[in-house]
């Protein structure tokens, strides 16, 4: 039997409501779960429209749906670094293995993309999300997200006083370790190139890159900090501001591996080896790393893996664990191949 107060054959839908009132089905969705994102006038229309109907949401009903779901959301801040790339495959093969399809999505380091791409993943009711942040994204930017209120677990890219999971390496220890190795080798005056100001690994591995200094008694000059993009040209270009000093490093430790391999090509570029000439080490130890002119030395964040623990924390949210249980910060190594200089300062040793 329909309803008598809509004159539809049949009970009142969301669709019915949206179809009165001129708007999505979506904008319905949003009225119904109190949702800030809808205009003031909208929302009034909408509201009328399902008291002049009697629909009742049913919330229970509808929780039961976006628990149940099988999607989870991957919002990557940048595909185009292979580093990110890793993360993402190593994040879709343990959703895989937990039973979850990934829908993959590419911010570009776009802030109003960011929110395009969370709005649209929570109107289509995915489990959850795993984000790296687009570069600026602040604790205000990020409560304010419209996928707020589902599970999210952020990762790489720390945001200061955000309650929400963070999943990372130590960006720190692995810094001090790397910077640790280029002063045993006897470098004294050491850069650090890549990254902004604004962003939270930077400040992490800066940190790292100081710690190392100070404890070995070398000075922290923030004249050898050399800002860019986190590419290669970057590297190129933090590489040519270095070396146009009038005290130009003798080793670079590089805020990425991408960074890096722009700074060893710079080098050659200009008949300066690296790994002879200038010690260079960078960070994350994506695949092209062994395979770079030279093969690079740098620090493993043990990609892959990082990428199955957000998954594990997603899942313990998912299924309502305390979100301070489910951050994670792993443990990093060095892996030092010949760009630092190492193998070649032990093979002078060994025929001296």
């Amino acid at each position: 039997m329909g309803d008598p107060r809509t004159g539809i054959g049949r009970p009142t839908t969301i669709v019915d409501i949206a179809r009165a009132a001129g708007v999505s089905k979506s904008t319905v969705s949003l009225v119904l779960k109190g949702s800030s994102l809808v205009k003031t006038e909208t929302r009034e229309r909408v509201e009328a429209v399902i008291e002049r109907f009697g629909y009742v949401y049913n919330r229970g009903a509808a929780n039961l749906r976006t628990a149940t779901s099988s999607f989870v959301g991957m919002v990557i801040s940048d595909l185009t670094n292979p580093f990110f790339a890793e993360l993402a495959v190593g994040i879709e093969e343990a959703l895989y293995q937990l039973g979850f399809v990934p829908i993959l999505a590419n911010t570009n380091e776009d802030l109003e993309r960011q929110g395009h791409v969370l709005r649209s993943m929570r109107e289509h009711g995915v489990a959850g999300i795993i984000m790296s942040p687009a570069r600026g994204t602040d604790a205000w930017t990020l409560a304010n997200l419209p996928a707020r209120s589902m599970p999210m677990v952020i990762t790489m890219r720390r945001i200061l006083g955000s309650p929400l999971p963070y999943v990372g390496p130590d960006n720190q220890a692995g810094a001090r370790k790397a910077v640790e190795h280029l002063i045993g080798l006897g470098h004294r005056r050491i850069a650090f190139m890549g990254g902004f100001a604004s962003m939270t690994t930077q400040q992490e591995r800066i940190a790292g890159w100081r710690d190392a200094l100070l404890a070995a008694g070398l000075p922290f000059d923030e004249g050898l900090i050399f800002e860019s993009m986190p590419t290669r040209d970057g590297g190129k270009k933090a590489l040519e501001a270095a070396l146009a000093t009038p005290r130009p490093p003798t080793a670079v430790f590089c805020y990425n591996d991408i960074v890096a391999m722009g700074a060893t090509r710079a080098l050659s570029t200009r008949g300066i080896r690296p790994g002879l000439d200038v010690g260079v080490v960078g960070f994350d130890d994506i695949d092209e790393a062994e395979h770079n002119a030279p093969p690079l030395t740098t620090v493993s964040a043990d990609t892959r893996a990082m990428g199955a623990r957000c998954a594990d924390s997603l899942l313990g949210l998912i299924r309502g664990s305390g979100a301070a249980d489910m951050s994670y910060t792993g443990e990093t190594r060095l892996v030092v191949r010949e760009s630092c200089g190492a193998p070649f300062a032990a093979r002078k040793r060994e025929y001296a």
